[in-house]
């Protein structure tokens, strides 16, 4: 799964940047919703020094420095530092050179070819590296681990959290948005329906999501405290079905499960044929009937089609003493019930 992630990555880093730049809207938003929430965090001298997990060309760089950090110098959230790493070379230097992201390699040739409005807010520099092994950095480095709309690609998840942990500084926050489970459920059911009806049973399209109640538990058994997950679902509109998987290929978005048809598995042996013409014709008549955009309550729009996506924010922090901690258990001198007023009103 992890060499078919990274073939679908590179494959969305075309030769020819500006054929991929149409399709960085979505994350380019959730980019920005993310960075945005580290405004809502007050902290003497922000995060000097961030890391950017599965950074892609550079969102969440452009983001930090499109605005002035609140106290001090930076970007928002004061970052003056950010490290972009992410395990397709060709995305990462997808934009260097055409002035709206960062480089890698050189220092005095990256500032050439970071240059954007705003670059001088926060420095980057660009990192070739899998985030499903040992980040190459030593024990606490950072100040802040971001990543945004990338890790749903990681199979060990739980791993890397570790080793967001082990980066950062005491008290360091992880921050970070990802695809949560209930992500383009008409395409699902959609494929179902079509499979069922021509070819008699249903094979895997959509690859598996992180549900929004176990993201809480990842946290806190890789060692964060003060865990803080909240959930979003975003409606995007598309004029039918097949615009939408063009648009899902082309952000590099397609199904990459190891066991998807027309694949070989572990021991060589087929998964079956590819989902055949009519089957996938079936499930685009299926979604342009069944999910048309809803433009206002109990209004839509007939020409066009919606698909929902999830996104689950998650802040985590490493532990410090200078965190508020519960007080043990049993430690409570009084009951509850011990602490209700009753107010007693005389009539005259």
């Amino acid at each position: 799964a992890a060499q078919a992630q990274r073939k679908w990555k590179q494959a969305a880093a075309p030769s020819s940047s500006a054929d991929a730049i149409d399709y960085d809207y979505f994350r380019e938003e959730i980019a920005s919703r993310l960075v945005d929430r580290l405004d809502d965090i007050r902290r003497d001298g922000g995060f000097p020094l961030a890391l950017d997990v599965g950074s892609g060309p550079g969102y969440v760089h452009r983001t930090i420095c499109s605005d002035d950090a609140f106290d001090g110098p930076g970007g928002i959230g004061g970052v003056r530092k950010l490290v972009q790493l992410d395990s397709s070379e060709a995305m990462l230097n997808r934009d260097v050179g055409i002035g709206v992201g960062g480089g890698g390699g050189d220092a005095d040739a990256d500032a050439d070819a970071d240059a954007f409005d705003g670059s001088d807010r926060c420095s980057t520099y660009r990192l070739h590296a899998d985030e499903e092994t040992k980040l190459p950095f030593p024990d606490g480095t950072f100040d802040l681990v971001l990543s945004a709309a990338s890790i749903h690609w990681v199979n060990d998840l739980p791993g890397l959290l570790a080793e967001a942990k082990r980066v950062l500084k005491p008290d360091g926050c992880l921050m970070f948005a990802m695809i949560g489970g209930s992500t383009l459920s008409e395409l699902r059911s959609s494929l179902v329906l079509a499979e069922m009806e021509r070819d008699g049973g249903v094979s895997t399209h959509v690859g598996p999501f992180v549900d929004f109640a176990d993201v809480g538990t990842l946290l806190t058994a890789a060692g964060f405290t003060l865990p803080t997950v909240d959930i979003d679902t975003v409606k995007l509109g598309f004029p039918n079905a097949m615009v939408l998987m063009e648009h899902l290929q082309r952000m590099g978005e397609g199904n990459a499960c190891a066991s998807r048809r027309g694949t070989t598995n572990n021991g060589g042996a087929s998964t079956g044929p590819r989902m055949g013409t009519d089957a996938f014709l079936s499930a685009a008549c299926i979604y342009d009937s069944m999910y048309k955009l809803e433009v206002d309550d109990g209004v839509y729009d007939n020409d066009s089609v919606e698909a929902s996506v999830q996104i689950i924010y998650a802040i985590g922090w490493t532990p410090h003493e200078s965190q508020p901690k519960p007080l043990e258990r049993g430690s409570a001198s009084r009951k509850v019930g011990e602490d209700v007023v009753v107010e007693e009103t005389k009539s005259n």
